[in-house]
């Protein structure tokens, strides 16, 4: 009998110890408060001090880039490409007048067309020492022809200028 009062004094030993841990650590506990016991799709969002949103400080201001400061107003948008590039517009659709310009580059003496790509409205052109690409882009009023230096910038040489002067020639009315 010694031995089973001494089991059962272990027992109840471990039984009181278990309900001791579980009732301090608070599993069980109902009616629990705080953010803890929220779904964790509920609980707010916690930022740390230093991520938050510094208050309009002028360190913290997002510097204005040189490409977004010199954007044109969207009326003058559509007549700004004809004014920086010197391209010009003909009437047709963009694959009648990329047939057009393709015709038209074979008959310019000393062009040399390396490449075109018709999806892309893009003719690749060596001319008097420049390495250029004549574009067609479809517009409102037709198509748009311009030329593209390598870096894509319009291309402002003088070899591109005098070979869009001749297109315009002999594609314009």
């Amino acid at each position: 009998m010694r031995q089973s009062v001494s089991a059962i004094r272990v027992l109840s030993f471990a039984i009181l110890a278990t309900a001791t841990l579980v009732g301090t650590t608070g599993c069980f506990k109902r009616g629990a408060k705080g953010d803890y016991a929220l779904a964790p799709e509920v609980r707010p969002l916690e930022v740390p001090p230093d991520l938050n949103a510094p208050g309009g400080a002028p360190a913290a201001a997002v510097p204005v880039l040189a490409s977004q400061a010199a954007k044109p107003a969207p009326a003058a948008a559509a007549a700004a490409p004809q004014a920086n590039t010197g391209g010009f517009t003909v009437s047709g659709g963009k694959d009648e007048v990329f047939a057009k310009v393709g015709t038209a580059l074979e008959s310019v003496e000393g062009v040399k067309v390396a490449s075109k790509a018709q999806l892309l409205g893009s003719y690749d052109v060596a001319y008097e020492g420049s390495d250029f690409l004549v574009r067609v882009v479809a517009v409102e009023a037709g198509a748009y022809i311009s030329a593209v230096d390598p870096r894509g910038l319009p291309a402002t040489g003088a070899a591109p200028v005098k070979l869009l002067g001749e297109l315009k020639a002999k594609l314009a009315p």
